[in-house]
């Protein structure tokens, strides 16, 4: 119960997120795109904005959509969450102002708040020990001599 509420959440943020990125904050989220970003992508920091508001939006979609591939949509979301923690390090580093993030202690807690994003993403995407799906896996990995 506790794992599907903070998957529900865990979307939501991600979509929100991800609305936000392609309409009312999407200048504001240009500030934290450091210039290396759009040399090593050979794009614009607002076509980097752009999509990963898209990713952000078809993530969180896929967090509730795709149940059966839950741990790996999971994966990927850690994964986009590690990916942007360049930019937030970039927006601490030059005090760049951003909506919400308009102070040094802000743009900290901001990068902090970075491994606990994916830390709850891959807890709330992972399986709990005692599923009912698990146990029968491991019956049968036992009553068939397989090892894991």
């Amino acid at each position: 119960m506790l794992r599907t509420l903070a998957r529900a959440l865990l979307a939501a943020l991600l979509i929100a997120a991800g609305v936000a990125h392609l309409t009312v904050l999407r200048r504001g989220y240009r500030i934290a795109v450091p210039d290396w970003a759009t040399r090593l992508l050979r794009t614009d920091k607002d076509m980097i904005v752009v999509a990963s508001g898209a990713v952000e939006i078809v993530l969180g979609a896929a967090v509730i959509g795709l149940p059966r591939e839950r741990r790996r949509v999971g994966a990927a979301v850690a994964a986009f969450f590690a990916a942007v923690f360049p930019g937030n390090v970039h927006q601490w580093r030059t005090g760049a102002s951003a909506p919400g993030l308009d102070t040094d202690r802000r743009r900290a807690a901001r990068l902090l708040l970075q491994p606990v994003l994916v830390i709850w993403t891959i807890w709330a995407t992972g399986e709990p020990r005692d599923t009912p799906g698990r146990a029968v896996r491991r019956r049968a990995t036992v009553r068939h001599g397989i090892s894991r």
